[in-house]
């Protein structure tokens, strides 16, 4: 995902890096694609397996495409209000709806 965020950046530049990353998809270990969207995640599938007697795993569920990472826990008082969005001119990891701020960069 980093080569091909530098890629789209032009640069190795970390800012310029960081800005061009949101978006960018490649091949996960699933066999499909992830994206890193706004708050700096990924999306991803959602395997649950079992061990098998010879050490490897065995795919008992999954989910039927991408799971959206969420940056704070909806159900907990203190992050249930907070969002992050990378994106200028936010830029913010911790924005709080309510107040309208950032709680740090």
């Amino acid at each position: 995902m980093w080569v091909k965020a530098v890629e789209k950046a032009g640069t190795t530049d970390s800012d310029a890096v960081i800005e061009a990353m949101i978006g960018v998809a490649v091949q996960n270990l699933s066999g499909g694609y992830s994206a890193m969207i706004p708050n700096h995640h990924i999306t991803k599938p959602v395997l649950v397996g079992e061990i098998r007697a010879d050490g490897q795993f065995s795919i008992v569920w999954q989910t039927p495409g991408l799971v959206v990472g969420d940056e704070w826990s909806d159900y907990l008082e203190g992050s249930k209000d907070l969002i992050a969005d990378w994106r200028a001119p936010m830029s913010c990891g911790n924005f709080n709806v309510k107040t309208g701020k950032c709680g740090g960069s």
